[in-house]
């Protein structure tokens, strides 16, 4: 078994994604497929079976041309990448492959995943805590819905007590989720450009072909303006919460909640599953989550703690 650095050219797709989908860690943003759609190209850190050409551990590193140098950074709609291992795998620590980055950017950042155990790090590295919130599915309903706040279990007796209550429906594309989004959110979101909405409708488009997208909506009855939408993500693992929208009216109708529970109670009872809800670091989307059970899992995001200028930069 050996560490190698790779270039994006290096690579073998195939035996990446097969290494993705055996990992011990379910992390679906560093399939190829994911990664082809948010970033192009990444360079990459493999532990490389000499024997057989497979990879036995992986470190993505999507990374890009800048005025000041190439760059490793962690692309829109990818909340952790980090280092991902098999039962194969004689590395487990992030700190060697690191040291194979060391002096081949300029500038350095990326996000872990939640099982990666970050030791001492090469010098020049430093890492910060960022937290995500995580929820056990394997209990039945009836448990989870126990783990409520009381408001939320209240709003849901509310609403179905209304003489035509909100219902969750399933939505058959994305955009209307994200012409929502739009309208109501993205002059909030400066750091989304126009070509972030075209990247996130082909990354929706990806997820449907192979049958990761679950779009659920809430619309008002007799209009049927779109009050609330979200996408989850299916994986080996479990949901992410990856992408949600909603208008000033669903907020107040509470249809978020309603997404949510919906696709709780479809999931609920299913052994090894868990709804990760991709954040936690705003306090009140921290309480938000909280407020469904989930608890905040950390994870660590790691970056060069002095820039590198280009010209001190000499690995090929």
């Amino acid at each position: 078994m050996s560490l190698r650095y790779l270039h994006h050219a290096e690579i073998d797709l195939a035996a990446w994604d097969t290494c993705v989908t055996v990992a011990q860690a379910s992390v679906p943003y560093a399939y190829s497929w994911w990664l082809t759609v948010t970033v192009g190209k990444w360079d990459a850190v493999v532990e490389l079976n000499d024997a057989t050409g497979a990879y036995n551990s992986i470190l993505p590193l999507p990374a890009k041309w800048r005025p000041w140098g190439r760059q490793v950074y962690q692309p829109a709609f990818t909340q952790q990448l980090g280092l991902l291992t098999t039962a194969e795998s004689q590395q487990q620590n992030l700190t060697e492959y690191l040291a194979l980055v060391a002096g081949r950017y300029s500038r350095f950042y990326t996000q872990a995943n939640v099982s990666n155990n970050i030791w001492q790090l090469p010098a020049g590295f430093a890492s910060t805590e960022r937290r995500t919130y995580l929820l056990d599915l394997a209990p039945n309903y009836a448990t989870l819905l126990a783990g409520y706040a009381a408001d939320y279990k209240r709003r849901l007796r509310r609403n179905q007590q209304q003489i035509q209550p909100l219902v969750v429906k399933e939505g058959e594309t994305g955009t209307a989720l994200v012409e929502l989004f739009r309208l109501y959110k993205g002059g909030e979101v400066a750091e989304l450009k126009a070509w972030h909405y075209r990247q996130l409708a082909a990354l929706i488009n990806a997820l449907q072909a192979r049958g990761l997208a679950s779009i659920v909506e809430v619309r008002q009855p007799g209009t049927d303006n779109l009050l609330a939408s979200a996408l989850f993500v299916k994986h080996r693992g479990g949901l992410i919460y990856l992408f949600a929208a909603a208008s000033p009216a669903g907020k107040q109708a509470g249809a978020p909640l309603l997404l949510l529970d919906h696709t709780i109670q479809q999931y609920a009872g299913t052994p090894g599953f868990v709804l990760d809800f991709e954040g936690g670091m705003i306090p009140s989307i921290a309480r938000f989550f909280a407020n469904f059970g989930a608890t905040p899992a950390p994870y660590a995001a790691v970056a060069l703690s002095t820039p590198q200028p280009w010209y001190m930069l000499w690995k090929p």
